[in-house]
């Protein structure tokens, strides 16, 4: 498997997160590091991003969570020369949605062009920040595949997942797609 790059959302992922507990599984994987997790800036987010993709010792594989989804999307318009292996993109948030943070209104109108890599888009019928017609839309937009994991909310430490294996099947699968 490549190395893995975990894009948490607003907040970061906590301790119980599926993220959090990946990346302690998964000698390869790190977390990338904004400058503020609260307090998110679109500018700030891709830079960190790329300082990421650029240390990593070959093209990573990034696993993005909410908010995370859209920095990788905004990131990959910017056509920067390291390229990412594939995204795994989970429960990718509709800006224009009730529940979307007004902190993060710098990550509005995310580019819908096709990603310049393999993506996976993972949503649940029941997230309460985007609907599934919006995750349908930035799957072919992105020429991302879909995949629908049932009703799991915004599929996160309240989700009560665990460490989520249903996704680390997700993220396996994707990966072995990227090697073939």
């Amino acid at each position: 498997m490549p190395p893995i790059i975990m894009v948490p959302g607003i907040c970061n992922s906590g301790p119980d997160h599926w993220q959090s507990l990946w990346q302690a599984q998964l000698r390869q994987a790190t977390r990338f590091a904004p400058t503020d997790w609260f307090h998110p800036d679109r500018d700030d987010w891709v830079a960190a991003l790329t300082l990421a993709v650029t240390a990593a010792p070959s093209p990573p594989l990034l696993v993005a969570h909410s908010l995370g989804c859209l920095a990788v999307a905004h990131w990959a318009a910017r056509r920067t020369a390291r390229k990412a292996a594939g995204a795994l993109l989970v429960a990718v948030p509709d800006p224009s949605g009730r529940a979307f943070p007004a902190e993060a209104s710098s990550f509005v109108d995310p580019p819908l062009g096709p990603l310049p890599f393999p993506a996976m888009i993972v949503a649940s019928e029941n997230d309460p920040y985007a609907s599934l017609t919006y995750a349908e839309e930035h799957a072919a937009g992105w020429g991302a595949e879909l995949v629908v994991v049932g009703r799991r909310g915004h599929i996160n430490s309240a989700s009560r997942l665990g460490d989520w294996p249903e996704g680390r099947a997700l993220l396996d699968r994707l990966a072995a797609r990227i090697a073939a």
